[in-house]
C-alpha cells in the first residue's frame, strides 16, 4: 500500500513561488468567514424546523427545515463551483454568502406573513450559506503545498466547530433581540444569521486578495497552453482517481447521515431524555470537527487512502456497535463518537483527494460535483435511514442494514490501495 499519494495530474501551481505568507493569510479569512458563516447556519436551522410546525400547523413538516436547507446547498453547490473559475472564490464565496443572508430575510418575511412555502424558499436559500462552508474547505488547498494540503483543509473544516457550537446559544438572545423590533416570534435568531451571513461576505470580499484560485491558476508555463475548464461529470467519466475521492466523501457522508438522523429517534424509544439526547448528539458533533487537524496531518504523512481506510474502519464499528449493542446508552454514545470520528477521517483525506485528483482549472468542477454528490447523498442516507429503522424496528438490525454502505466503501477502498 503506498504511503504517500498516487500522483495527480500535473498540477499548474508552483507553491512555493507563491509564498507562504499569502497562504497563511487565506487560511485565516477563511476560517473567520467559516465561523461566521457556521454561526449564521447553525442560529437558525432548530428554529427553522420549530417555524416550519408552526406555519404548516403540522409537526409532520418539521423535518422540512433540515430538507430544504440540504436541498438548497446541494443546488447551489456547481454553480458556485463554475462561479469561481469564472470570477475567482472572493466572488463565488461572497455572493453564495449574500445569497445565505437573503435566505435569512425571506424565512423572517414568511413568518410576518405566514405563508408556508415562503419559509421553504428561504430556507432553501440558507443552505447556499452550507454551500459556501464546504467550498471553503477546498479553497484552503489553491495555494497549499502538497505536503500539507490535507493539514490546511482540516483547519477550515475544524473551524466549522466554533460556529457550529455559538450559533444554537444565540436563540434567547436572538428571541429578545427579535422582541424589541418587532419581529414575529421564532425569527429573532434570523437576524443573527443576516448579520452573520454578511460579515461572511465583507470578510470574504475583502480578505480573498489575491483571490486563492486565481492566483493558482495564474501561475504556470507561459510557453503552454492550459486547458480549457471541462464539467465535473466529464472529469469524473474520464478520471477514476477523482470517481474514487467524490465517491469516498459522498458516501462516507450518506453513512453518518443515515445512522445520526436515526440516533435520537432510538434513543428516545428506549428512554433517554432530551437532556441525554441532546449531549449525546453534541459529542458526535465534536467528533465530527474537532479532531480533523490531526486526520489532516496523517493524510498528509501516511498518505490519503490509509487514513480513508481508517474512517471507514470506524464508521463500520460504529454501525457494528449500534447494531450488536443498540439497547445501550453508552455504546450507542460510543458509537456516535466513532461515527462522527470516522466522518471526519473519510472526509478530510477524500476531500484532499479530490483537490489534487485533477489539474488547477479543473479543481472547481469536481469540488462542485464532489459537494452536489455529497449533499445528495446525505438527503438520500437519511431519508432511506427512516424506512430501513421502520421497517425491521428501532433495533441493531436496522443499523447493520446501514453498515452495508460501509463495507462498499472499504472494498473499494482496499482495491483503490
Amino acid at each position: 500500500m503506498p504511503t504517500t499519494p498516487r500522483t495527480a495530474a500535473p498540477t499548474l501551481l508552483s507553491g512555493p513561488a507563491v509564498g507562504i505568507p499569502s497562504q497563511r493569510k487565506i487560511l485565516s479569512v477563511l476560517v473567520g468567514g467559516q465561523i461566521l458563516g457556521g454561526v449564521g447556519v447553525g442560529a437558525t436551522l432548530s428554529l427553522g424546523s420549530l417555524l416550519a410546525a408552526q406555519l404548516s400547523g403540522s409537526p409532520a413538516w418539521s423535518g422540512m427545515a433540515a430538507t430544504m436547507s440540504t436541498l438548497g446547498a446541494a443546488i447551489a453547490a456547481v454553480p458556485l463551483a463554475r462561479l469561481a473559475v469564472a470570477r475567482g472564490r472572493r466572488i463565488s464565496l461572497s455572493t453564495g454568502a449574500f445569497i445565505a443572508g437573503a435566505g435569512a430575510v425571506i424565512a423572517i418575511t414568511s413568518a410576518a406573513v405566514s405563508v408556508f412555502p415562503l419559509l421553504l424558499l428561504g430556507l432553501m436559500l440558507l443552505g447556499a450559506g452550507a454551500a459556501v462552508n464546504l467550498q471553503s474547505r477546498f479553497a484552503a488547498t489553491d495555494l497549499a503545498r502538497a505536503g500539507t494540503r490535507a493539514r490546511d483543509l482540516s483547519i477550515v473544516v475544524w473551524s466549522t466547530t466554533l460556529g457550529a457550537v455559538l450559533g444554537p446559544n444565540l436563540f434567547g438572545p436572538g428571541e429578545a433581540v427579535g422582541a424589541a423590533i418587532g419581529l414575529p416570534p421564532l425569527t429573532g435568531a434570523f437576524v443573527f444569521s443576516v448579520a452573520a451571513q454578511l460579515a461572511a461576505a465583507l470578510v470574504y470580499l475583502v480578505g480573498l486578495r489575491p483571490d486563492p484560485l486565481l492566483a493558482a491558476m495564474s501561475v504556470r508555463d507561459t510557453t503552454v497552453e492550459a486547458p480549457r475548464p471541462r464539467s465535473g461529470t466529464l472529469i469524473l467519466r474520464s478520471n477514476a482517481r477523482a470517481r474514487y475521492a467524490v465517491a469516498t466523501v459522498a458516501l462516507s457522508h450518506a453513512t453518518m447521515v443515515a445512522l445520526m438522523s436515526m440516533a435520537p429517534v432510538h434513543l428516545r424509544e428506549h428512554g433517554a431524555s432530551l437532556v441525554i439526547v441532546g449531549f449525546t448528539i453534541s459529542l458526535h458533533i465534536a467528533g465530527m470537527y474537532a479532531l480533523s487537524p490531526v486526520f489532516g496531518w496523517l493524510a498528509d504523512k501516511a498518505g490519503r487512502v490509509r487514513v480513508v481506510l481508517l474512517g471507514q474502519f470506524m464508521l463500520l464499528v460504529a454501525l457494528i456497535i449500534a447494531g450488536v449493542a443498540a439497547n445501550s446508552r453508552t455504546a450507542m454514545t460510543i458509537s456516535l463518537v466513532l461515527l462522527g470520528l470516522g466522518w471526519s477521517a473519510s472526509v478530510v483525506a477524500g476531500s484532499a483527494m479530490v483537490a489534487e485528483s485533477v489539474q488547477i482549472q479543473d479543481r472547481p468542477a469536481t469540488q462542485g460535483i464532489s459537494d452536489l454528490s455529497m449533499n445528495t447523498a446525505g438527503a438520500l442516507g437519511g431519508a432511506l435511514a427512516g424506512p430501513i429503522l421502520a421497517l425491521v424496528g428501532y433495533s441493531g438490525l436496522g443499523f447493520l442494514a446501514i453498515a452495508v454502505v460501509a463495507v462498499v466503501v472499504i472494498w473499494t477502498s482496499l482495491r483503490t490501495a
